[in-house]
Protein backbone atom coordinates (compact mmCIF):
# COMPACT_ATOMS: atom_id res chain seq x y z
CA UNK A 1 0.00 0.00 0.00
CA UNK A 2 1.49 3.36 -1.00
CA UNK A 3 2.41 5.99 1.57
CA UNK A 4 0.23 9.09 1.27
CA UNK A 5 1.91 12.49 1.43
CA UNK A 6 0.01 15.77 1.52
CA UNK A 7 1.78 18.87 0.22
CA UNK A 8 0.12 22.10 1.39
CA UNK A 9 1.49 25.12 -0.45
CA UNK A 10 -0.23 28.08 -2.09
CA UNK A 11 2.45 28.54 -4.77
CA UNK A 12 1.83 26.25 -7.74
CA UNK A 13 5.50 26.36 -8.71
CA UNK A 14 6.76 25.51 -5.23
CA UNK A 15 4.17 22.74 -4.84
CA UNK A 16 5.39 21.22 -8.11
CA UNK A 17 9.03 21.53 -7.02
CA UNK A 18 8.34 19.74 -3.73
CA UNK A 19 6.35 17.01 -5.48
CA UNK A 20 9.13 16.47 -8.03
CA UNK A 21 11.70 16.15 -5.23
CA UNK A 22 9.84 13.27 -3.59
CA UNK A 23 8.02 11.59 -6.48
CA UNK A 24 11.07 9.44 -7.19
CA UNK A 25 10.25 7.42 -4.06
CA UNK A 26 8.53 4.14 -4.84
CA UNK A 27 5.06 3.44 -3.45
CA UNK A 28 4.27 7.06 -2.78
CA UNK A 29 0.95 8.76 -3.47
CA UNK A 30 1.19 12.55 -3.49
CA UNK A 31 -1.78 14.79 -2.76
CA UNK A 32 -1.59 18.54 -3.26
CA UNK A 33 -3.50 21.32 -1.56
CA UNK A 34 -3.23 25.05 -2.29
CA UNK A 35 -4.44 26.19 1.14
CA UNK A 36 -4.78 25.14 4.75
CA UNK A 37 -8.55 25.16 4.39
CA UNK A 38 -8.38 22.79 1.42
CA UNK A 39 -6.02 20.53 3.40
CA UNK A 40 -8.49 20.35 6.29
CA UNK A 41 -11.15 19.19 3.85
CA UNK A 42 -8.86 16.39 2.60
CA UNK A 43 -7.90 15.03 6.03
CA UNK A 44 -11.08 13.01 6.73
CA UNK A 45 -10.90 11.32 3.31
CA UNK A 46 -7.31 10.02 3.31
CA UNK A 47 -5.00 8.33 5.82
CA UNK A 48 -1.95 10.54 5.29
CA UNK A 49 1.46 9.30 6.38
CA UNK A 50 3.13 12.71 6.14
CA UNK A 51 2.12 16.36 5.72
CA UNK A 52 4.47 18.98 4.25
CA UNK A 53 3.14 22.50 4.75
CA UNK A 54 4.12 26.07 4.03
CA UNK A 55 3.63 28.64 6.82
CA UNK A 56 2.36 31.69 4.94
CA UNK A 57 -0.85 30.91 3.09
CA UNK A 58 -4.23 32.59 2.70
CA UNK A 59 -7.19 31.59 4.90
CA UNK A 60 -5.72 28.98 7.29
CA UNK A 61 -1.93 29.29 7.50
CA UNK A 62 0.49 26.41 8.00
CA UNK A 63 0.94 26.95 11.74
CA UNK A 64 -2.83 26.89 12.24
CA UNK A 65 -3.02 23.69 10.18
CA UNK A 66 -0.23 22.06 12.22
CA UNK A 67 -1.88 23.13 15.47
CA UNK A 68 -5.20 21.59 14.36
CA UNK A 69 -3.56 18.33 13.29
CA UNK A 70 -1.55 18.01 16.52
CA UNK A 71 -4.59 18.67 18.73
CA UNK A 72 -6.96 16.33 16.87
CA UNK A 73 -6.85 12.73 18.15
CA UNK A 74 -7.63 11.41 14.66
CA UNK A 75 -4.62 13.12 13.07
CA UNK A 76 -2.05 13.84 15.80
CA UNK A 77 0.01 10.78 14.81
CA UNK A 78 0.76 12.22 11.35
CA UNK A 79 4.33 13.56 11.07
CA UNK A 80 4.56 17.13 9.77
CA UNK A 81 7.33 19.10 8.15
CA UNK A 82 6.99 22.86 7.92
CA UNK A 83 8.48 24.33 4.75
CA UNK A 84 9.03 28.06 4.35
CA UNK A 85 11.07 30.62 2.45
CA UNK A 86 10.68 33.08 5.28
CA UNK A 87 13.08 31.41 7.68
CA UNK A 88 12.68 34.25 10.17
CA UNK A 89 13.64 33.47 13.73
CA UNK A 90 10.11 34.41 14.83
CA UNK A 91 8.48 31.93 12.43
CA UNK A 92 10.92 29.19 13.44
CA UNK A 93 10.17 29.76 17.11
CA UNK A 94 6.40 29.69 16.48
CA UNK A 95 6.69 26.44 14.56
CA UNK A 96 9.23 24.66 16.76
CA UNK A 97 6.88 23.34 19.47
CA UNK A 98 4.42 22.14 16.83
CA UNK A 99 6.91 19.94 14.95
CA UNK A 100 7.85 16.33 15.66
CA UNK A 101 11.37 15.34 16.59
CA UNK A 102 12.25 18.44 18.57
CA UNK A 103 11.10 20.93 15.97
CA UNK A 104 13.63 20.82 13.18
CA UNK A 105 13.08 23.70 10.81
CA UNK A 106 14.47 24.28 7.34
CA UNK A 107 14.22 26.81 4.56
CA UNK A 108 12.56 25.82 1.30
CA UNK A 109 15.62 27.01 -0.60
CA UNK A 110 17.64 24.13 0.79
CA UNK A 111 15.93 21.67 -1.52
CA UNK A 112 18.54 18.90 -1.37
CA UNK A 113 18.68 18.92 2.44
CA UNK A 114 14.89 19.02 2.70
CA UNK A 115 14.52 16.21 0.18
CA UNK A 116 16.93 14.07 2.19
CA UNK A 117 14.95 14.75 5.38
CA UNK A 118 11.65 13.85 3.71
CA UNK A 119 13.08 10.70 2.13
CA UNK A 120 14.57 9.66 5.48
CA UNK A 121 11.25 10.16 7.25
CA UNK A 122 9.39 8.29 4.51
CA UNK A 123 11.94 5.45 4.75
CA UNK A 124 11.20 5.20 8.47
CA UNK A 125 7.47 5.08 7.71
CA UNK A 126 7.95 2.31 5.14
CA UNK A 127 9.86 0.22 7.69
CA UNK A 128 7.08 0.73 10.25
CA UNK A 129 4.35 -0.42 7.84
Amino acid sequence: MPLKVLIVEDSTTTRAMIASAIEVIDDLEIFESKSGFEALKLLPHHAFNLILTDINMPDINGLELVNFVKKNPDYKHIPLIIITTEGSKRDKEKGRPLQPGGGKTGRRGRRKQGGVRVRSLLGDLVRQN
